[in-house]
């Protein structure tokens, strides 16, 4: 839904609450990243180190639903999420990557994506845009590749079923980095319109 310049947003009841239930699930997400680093690389479990990072990967859709669902949407939340979803992408795929566990190509395709969304993120917000909404391409994109890395992983693993990961990855990963990569050229029309939206509504604000 377009936002009218002209009018200032009205403030949301309860959207400065710090202890949601979609933000504690987000900072227990972090908190797990260092646990998904120790099975990988000081316990050499893949298998337990892919299992926890398929789990992470699937909260950020839980967190997400309930948080618009349950009323749980605040300030905080809109910061936090995506910032976690960023470290989960980074150590994730990092870690998987130096264990040698995926292709570096698609590592490095994937990593080199987020890198520039973050960037181009913070250069939108240094420039005053607006907020931009993640399109269903980005979100399905993300879901995708955070389950094809741990699958990428579980095919390195003892697993019983690890042969048929690697397939899965595949079959995963694939659409799931189009995706992503698709919703790069939506965001650019989007981001001048979230640029254009932040610049009125300062004026405005002036």
């Amino acid at each position: 839904m377009a936002i009218d310049p002209e009018v200032p947003a009205p403030a949301t009841s309860g959207e400065d609450r710090i202890l949601t239930i979609p933000n504690i699930i987000t900072v227990v997400r972090l908190c797990f990243l260092p646990v998904f680093l120790w099975l990988l690389f000081a316990q050499d479990d893949r298998a337990a180190a892919a299992w926890l990072l398929a789990a992470l990967g699937t909260t950020d859709f839980f967190d997400g639903y309930i948080a618009r669902h349950f009323d749980q949407i605040s300030e905080l939340g809109k910061v936090l999420d995506p910032v976690a979803d960023r470290l989960l992408f980074f150590v994730g795929i990092g870690g998987i990557l130096v264990d040698g566990s995926v292709p570096v190509w698609f590592a490095v395709a994937v990593l080199v994506r987020e890198v520039g969304i973050a960037v181009a993120t913070l250069v939108l917000v240094a420039m005053g845009a607006a907020r931009i909404d993640v399109t269903w391409f980005g979100k399905a994109g993300a879901f995708g590749l955070m389950m094809a890395f741990p699958l990428f992983l579980a095919s390195h693993s003892d697993l019983s079923w690890a042969g048929s990961a690697d397939t899965f990855a595949w079959l995963t990963g694939l659409p799931a980095l189009a995706f992503s990569y698709y919703s790069v050229v939506l965001y650019v029309p989007l981001a001048r319109e979230a640029l254009r939206q932040g610049r009125a509504t300062a004026e405005v604000a002036s």
